[in-house]
């Protein structure tokens, strides 16, 4: 960190990545986002997949002011066309998404492009296609990732930590009480959903967490 593509003209510069869930905020999203925002998050993930397409963009163009006023980073998940839009500074890509190479032919060098990945192959066939970061998991069980099986566990993280060269943010079921175990592998950040977005005191969870990561699991 940070993480630079020479063929991008932007760069990783956070290590917290927060994925948006309207259903499990206790709070309007965008004012969720504000506080998380507030708390120190410096790079936001619309995942909306439900939404109508204007629905999906008229909150998207929300989020894009919020974040510019943070100075923080917006992707938008899957919706190419959305985040073409709105001018974001990236997508992000899941297993029935169009191809890396194919999205990277739209965007160009102006958007960061990351990919959602749960095992090794998976993770080297994003960076073979010119991805430039992922996030891996399930680490941890969590309800929202029981459709892709059984936590992958630590030291799965750390395995394609150990093989690929992008920067690698862990997912799934991480909380401040088991991030530590996260950073420890190496990973070079994490992603999260509810242990922000639904806390009851968004902005505190989040401050909460960067400072957990800035310590990178070290403790003392």
């Amino acid at each position: 960190m940070p993480y630079a593509n020479p063929e991008v003209s932007l760069t990783i510069d956070f290590n917290l990545y927060l994925i948006t869930d309207r259903k499990q905020a206790k709070l309007p999203l965008p004012d969720a986002v504000r506080l998380a925002l507030q708390g120190g998050v410096r790079a936001i993930q619309v995942r909306e997949k439900d939404l109508p397409v204007r629905e999906l963009l008229a909150l998207a163009r929300d989020l894009r002011s919020l974040t510019n006023e943070f100075k923080a980073k917006l992707f938008i998940n899957d919706r190419v066309d959305v985040a073409v839009a709105i001018a974001s500074d990236g997508v992000h890509l899941g297993h029935e998404s169009m191809p890396v190479d194919a999205v990277r032919k739209i965007v160009g060098s102006k958007m960061l492009i990351g990919v959602s990945t749960h095992n090794l192959g998976e993770a080297k066939k994003a960076e073979a296609g010119g991805a430039d970061f992922v996030t891996f998991g399930p680490i941890f069980s969590t309800p929202s990732k029981i459709k892709y099986g059984a936590p992958t566990g630590i030291e799965a993280l750390r395995a394609v930590k150990n093989a690929i060269r992008i920067p690698v943010f862990g997912l799934g079921g991480i909380k401040r009480e088991n991030a530590s175990d996260v950073l420890l592998t190496g990973a070079d950040g994490i992603a999260m959903i509810s242990a922000i977005i639904s806390a009851d005191d968004v902005a505190q969870a989040a401050h909460d967490m960067v400072r957990e990561i800035a310590r990178g699991g070290r403790h003392g």
